[in-house]
Order: structure tokens, then C-alpha cells, then sequence
């Protein structure tokens, strides 16, 4: 009776938790039955570096670094500013992102060709100026550079959160994550990804060198959004202890140039960790979405389990 009672319970807390991060009111990612469907194997099997990592709760203070590093590219910036309605659906803007992000982890060739294609479309339409010390420069979504800067702050943040906060070990370490991820960014355009942790230390450093990276009153604008979004009161709760802990997380290089101050590291570290434990005891252990992709791996005989 009381281990069904508990299965009620991380159901309950499991549907509002995946209803939250996917815009679906019944909790069901739109986009499972993508990654369910088809014959043919993904990038990644279970057993690859992006598959694990991306499947631990890490990503979800990843996520918010990420936005951080983001920010300070004033091309990225505008991009977020012009094209999307962050600030009336936060939400459905992360919904977007976490259905690329998925459906490049866990579906098949097919659905990740697809899935390219409908971001390759968006970001067609995204370009425009922004104001820069030298004057109005022109940016574009599509623009390798740009593409670039957007991969190694995404690849940067996930490896790191999951360092700091998961306790499960990355099958052959952070430069088999990074050369297996460098494949996610190909089919959008981008065949200059950092291969391996030097690499990924080199381009971070190289942006920051070559001035492209600012902080201002655009940057703390948005940065004041990602610390307090629109947010239902308890999700409010765990969402400032999952900022802190990506501020905590932030190179110190970014997080001087973001202005932010560095919360108690030791103690950040260890609540963020027994969270993110408990948020997976509430929620049950089995993911609808990894779940789903395992399955199509078995039918056609790509992975043995």
C-alpha cells in the first residue's frame, strides 16, 4: 500500500514537474513520440558521454548558466531581445530549447534532421543590429561565429553543472562529451566545434580576448530576468537556489563580467546537490523521454541494454 501510495505521489509531483519544462498539460513532452518513432539508431546510444549527462538533473542548472554565459554576447543578446517573447512566455522559449536539445540526444538520425531543419528555418528569420562600442554592427543567428558561441556556452555549462552537481561518472570523461556533442551542432551548420577540454578552454578564452564578450545596461537587464522569472511560488523557491548555483558555476572570468557575486561555494554545492536528489526521489527515477528512446534502440537491435 505505501510503495503505491509513493508511485501516486511521483506521478503527481512527475507530470506537474515535465508539464513545467514542457508547456504540455498533461506532462507529456509533445515531442516523445519523435524520439520513440523510427528505425534507425541517433548520434548517441546510452552508453555515450551526451546521453548520460544529458539525462541527469544537472541540466537544470546547466540550463541557467548557460542563459548567463549567452548573455554576454550582445549579438546573441539581440537575437533574444528582437526575436522571441522571453518575457511573456519564458517558458515556452526554454520549451523550444529543451525539444532541440531531446530530440539531438535521444531520437534517430531522421528526427534529428528534422528537428535541424525546423531550427535552421528559425534562425533564418533571426537577424538584425546591435549597438556595439563600434558603432551598429549586423548579426545573424546563422552566423558561424555566432553559432559557435551559443554551442561552447550550452557544451561548457552542462559539462560543468554536471560535474559540480551529478555524481554519476562520464563514460570516458569531459573530452568524450565534448567531441561526441561537437556532432549535435553539425547539421545546423557549425564543423568548427572544440573536439576536447583544451579546445573548449582555448575558444572560451579566445571570445573573451577578443573583446567580443560585454556587460551592459541590455545584458543586466536580461541577467535580472534569468535570477527572477515568472515562476508558480515553489518552482520560485527551487529556482533560486538552482541561480545561485549556477553563479556559483560560472568561470570566474564570466561571473566579473556579469557583475554577479559568488554565493557561499561549499555550501551552494552541497544543498544543490541533495536537491537535485530529492527533485529525482519526488519525481521517480524513470524518464518518459530517455525511456523512449532506449525502447527504439532495442526494437532495431542498436543497443542491447
Amino acid at each position: 500500500m505505501a510503495g503505491s501510495k509513493n508511485t501516486r505521489l511521483q506521478e503527481y509531483f512527475s507530470v506537474r514537474f515535465r508539464r513545467l519544462l514542457s508547456g504540455a498539460p498533461d506532462g507529456v513532452p509533445p515531442w516523445i513520440e519523435v524520439i520513440a518513432a523510427g528505425d534507425q539508431p541517433g548520434l548517441f546510444t546510452p552508453d555515450d558521454a551526451p546521453w548520460l549527462v544529458h539525462a541527469e538533473f544537472g541540466t537544470l542548472v546547466g540550463g541557467i548558466r548557460a542563459l548567463l554565459v549567452q548573455a554576454l554576447h550582445p549579438a546573441t543578446l539581440a537575437g533574444v531581445a528582437d526575436h522571441s517573447r522571453y518575457k511573456e512566455d519564458p517558458l515556452g522559449r526554454l520549451a523550444g530549447t529543451i525539444r532541440w536539445l531531446t530530440v539531438t540526444t535521444f531520437g534517430s538520425h531522421e528526427a534529428i534532421a528534422k528537428e535541424a531543419s525546423r531550427v535552421n528555418r528559425l534562425h533564418e528569420r533571426v537577424k538584425g543590429e546591435y549597438e556595439s562600442p563600434r558603432g551598429a554592427q549586423a548579426y545573424r543567428a546563422a552566423d558561424p561565429n555566432l553559432l559557435l558561441w551559443v554551442h561552447v556556452a550550452f557544451m561548457d555549462s552542462f559539462l560543468t553543472c554536471h560535474q559540480l552537481y551529478s555524481a554519476a561518472p562520464i563514460p570516458g570523461g569531459a573530452d568524450a562529451y565534448i567531441s561526441q556533442w561537437a556532432r549535435s551542432v553539425e547539421p545546423l551548420g557549425l564543423n568548427s566545434a572544440p573536439l576536447n577540454q583544451t579546445q573548449l578552454d582555448a575558444t572560451m578564452a579566445q571570445f573573451i580576448e577578443s573583446g567580443q564578450l560585454v556587460c551592459n545596461e541590455r545584458t543586466r537587464e536580461v541577467v535580472g530576468f534569468i535570477r527572477r522569472p515568472p515562476l508558480p511560488p515553489v518552482a520560485a523557491v527551487v529556482y533560486r537556489l538552482l541561480f545561485a548555483a549556477a553563479v556559483v558555476a560560472l568561470r570566474p572570468e564570466h561571473r566579473e563580467l556579469l557583475g554577479l557575486r559568488l554565493p557561499p561555494r561549499r555550501l551552494v554545492i552541497g544543498v544543490t546537490r541533495f536537491t537535485l536528489l530529492a527533485i529525482r526521489f519526488i519525481i521517480g527515477p524513470e524518464s518518459p523521454i530517455e525511456e523512449a528512446g532506449r525502447n527504439r534502440l532495442i526494437r532495431i537491435g542498436a543497443w542491447t541494454g
